[in-house]
């Protein structure tokens, strides 16, 4: 099998922001005043590296940086565990690092998009354009559930979840495959490779484990949507047409809605693609997402 064949290397940095270092991919020339940086934001157990395939369809350099979120990839684990609101002051302290006067174009995949989404709304005056790669939030939580979900969060941190260990990156990345039948075996073996470090004989995720716990703090789609509401930013939402995330969300997503809170929005539907549509369709994401840079 022929390895994936990168078109535009990356440079690997550790900024310390927040009291951790945290690992950025970066691409491309410097950022300046006449072109800010793109920052890249990737979804739940991923790594900023996977942009790669999309980034290699680009038509044009750009200074593009892709960070790892606290407890994934290459950055440090958290001490006390994770709270999503950290998320939006890590991103905070990447913009006073990257780009502290000019603002800047967000990318983010899932968990990433739903951060630049309601980061676009908490500092529209930093943020000069947004695209939401298949991500539109949960579902509601209800008052009724709450009981039993703090239970699980207290049963949960008495004990990290165990580590996953794999007996080597091609057991992984036949895993990976499994899960994501579209992408082909050069990029599964690349995904595995981003995603995993040596453990023993074998190799582990990257990952911090304690991902999987329960937070205590649960979603509050009210209040994400009223974040939603005072971006000011163009917006593109770009959403696979096969993802099992936003069927499940049909009901709370559906494109009147959007155009409703965001009437500056501009939606399209990628066919034959999956909720990981930017390394299953690359270079579709890649011309669209372009595209909508270069106008914005």
């Amino acid at each position: 099998m022929t390895p994936y064949r990168i078109a535009r290397p990356p440079r690997r940095e550790l900024l310390h922001l927040r009291g951790l270092d945290l690992h950025v991919t970066r691409w491309g020339p410097p950022p300046s005043a006449a072109d800010p940086p793109v920052l890249l934001l990737h979804g739940f157990l991923d790594t900023g590296e996977t942009f790669q395939f999309m980034i290699d369809e680009f038509e044009r350099d750009r200074p593009l940086a892709a960070l790892d979120w606290r407890g994934f990839g290459r950055s440090a684990w958290a001490r006390e565990g994770y709270w999503f609101a950290d998320y939006y002051a890590d991103l905070e302290a990447l913009l006073d690092v990257l780009s502290p006067s000019a603002p800047v174009a967000l990318i983010g995949h899932s968990m990433g998009g739903n951060i630049a989404g309601c980061y676009a709304g908490l500092r529209s005056e930093r943020v000069r354009s947004v695209v939401s790669l298949d991500a539109v939030g949960l579902p509601p939580t209800r008052p009724v559930d709450a009981p039993a979900h703090l239970r699980r969060w207290l049963d949960a941190i008495k004990t990290p979840p165990p580590l996953k260990v794999y007996a080597s990156e091609r057991e992984l990345a036949a895993v990976i495959r499994f899960r994501y039948p579209k992408f082909s075996e050069a990029q599964a073996d690349f995904v595995a490779a981003a995603w995993s470090e040596p453990h023993g004989t074998g190799v582990k995720l990257r990952g911090d484990s304690r991902h999987m716990w329960p937070s205590p703090l649960r979603y509050q789609r009210e209040d994400t949507e009223a974040c939603w509401r005072q971006i000011r930013a163009p917006m593109l939402l770009l959403l696979a047409e096969d993802s099992e995330l936003t069927a499940k969300l049909a009901a709370e997503a559906d494109e009147e809605f959007w155009r409703s809170i965001i009437p500056q929005i501009e939606i399209k539907r990628l066919a034959n693609a999956g909720h990981m549509l930017h390394i299953e369709r690359p270079a579709e994401v890649a011309r669209l997402v372009e595209r909508f840079l270069d106008a914005h």
